[in-house]
């Protein structure tokens, strides 16, 4: 039963990532048709961010009252109908209707999983489990490139992601028994629901949102600025950038899957130092001037070193926290996660737009120092 459940999460986390990159593949066609700004994806995604970061929020209270498995089928289901509203979509004005109870299902889905994990399996399978998420987010532009290609426009992209939601939706009500044997084996629902008040108070609470936020907004930063870095700065064409930048995002896929052997010797904490050293490392190659080759060997080991640390932050929590408050530090962590998406790499644009896209690794290095030194204080606060 245990190995039938692990089975579900991991396809549950393939899942996750299918509708994440539908909509920057899908929106060339999309504003066209709906006769609106190109820009107005920003609002489609901000809409978004705000309901992961509300339903993030408040995941403590949904997971005490109903339970992981609840909670993650429910959310599931609010987000395959949401994709099925997009697909029969045919104004902007429907779109930010569904994009409502798609950020509020995705928030609520992804700190119940990540808590889930971390309370019931090893560091391995957190590492795995992201590294599954990968392979969705990277499998769902090619599911909207095929439904382009055959003819059937973006609507049947966003239908078929929306039936591959559907059919996992069936499978987590049915696997429900299995969830409810592994509840009973911990703490972490007994009690109430903690608020953000309580949340901020606790020791190392600070500390781990800041940490969390530095690192996703490095990520999100790095995957957003790396190929017109590379164009504009480095002097790739535009071609072999973008093609040269995707490596970023295979580091981190392939880095996951490494991560999960590495931890079967080091603790998390030590994996989110070996993260940031070899974060560290690839911004400081990008100090150096030269060869392109340089600046792609940066980019990779950035990549790399990215791997390890979002796995490793969230399944160290209920050490660092108990697993009576794991669920809730979880979930100020995916709303700082979110917000760090939101804030940083639109901020850097304004900084490479009146200033210089050269300031990218001096930007890295800034958030990546404040991470360490955040990571460090926690460790001697909560370890």
């Amino acid at each position: 039963m245990v190995n039938f459940l692990l089975a579900i999460i991991y396809l549950a986390f393939i899942s996750l990532g299918l509708p994440d990159a539908l909509l920057g593949s899908a929106w060339p066609m999309m504003y066209q048709e709906f006769s609106v700004p190109i820009s107005y994806a920003g609002i489609i995604s901000a809409i978004i961010s705000i309901g992961t970061v509300i339903s993030s929020l408040n995941s403590d209270r949904l997971t005490r009252h109903l339970g992981a498995g609840k909670v993650t089928a429910i959310s599931v289901l609010i987000t395959a109908v949401s994709i099925f509203g997009f697909s029969f979509s045919h104004s902007f004005l429907p779109l930010v209707f569904w994009a409502i109870p798609y950020g509020l299902g995705a928030g609520s889905v992804d700190a119940a999983l990540n808590n889930y994990v971390a309370l019931h399996y090893k560091s391995r399978h957190m590492s795995w489990l992201h590294a599954m998420w990968g392979i969705g987010a990277a499998s769902g532009p090619y599911i909207m490139g095929y439904a382009l290609s055959s003819g059937g426009g973006w609507t049947s992209g966003y239908r078929y992601i929306a039936i591959l939601q559907t059919v996992l939706t069936a499978i987590l009500f049915i696997s429900m028994p299995a969830w409810k044997g592994k509840r009973n084996e911990t703490k972490e629902e007994k009690g109430k629901a903690l608020s953000l008040k309580e949340i901020v108070k606790i020791k190392g609470a600070k500390e781990i949102m800041i940490s969390f936020f530095c690192y996703c907004a490095i990520e999100q930063t790095s995957g957003l600025w790396a190929s017109s870095y590379l164009v504009l700065y480095t002097g790739f064409n535009a071609e072999s950038a973008a093609a040269f930048a995707s490596m970023f995002f295979i580091g981190i896929t392939a880095g996951r899957i490494i991560s999960g052997f590495l931890t079967i010797k080091l603790n998390d904490d030590s994996m989110i130092r070996l993260g940031s050293a070899l974060i560290g490392t690839g911004i400081i190659l990008l100090f150096l001037p030269g060869m392109k080759e340089i600046a792609l060997l940066a980019f990779i080991l950035i990549g790399l070193g990215c791997a390890p640390i979002y796995p490793s932050i969230i399944h160290s929590t209920p050490v660092h926290f108990g697993p009576e408050r794991s669920q809730a530090i979880i979930g100020v962590e995916m709303a700082s996660a979110y917000i760090g998406n939101c804030l940083m790499p639109p901020f850097f644009g304004i900084l490479a737009n009146h200033i210089s896209i050269a300031l990218l690794p001096v930007y890295l290095l800034i958030i990546l120092a404040l991470m360490v030194i955040m990571h460090e204080r926690l460790v001697r606060k909560a370890g």
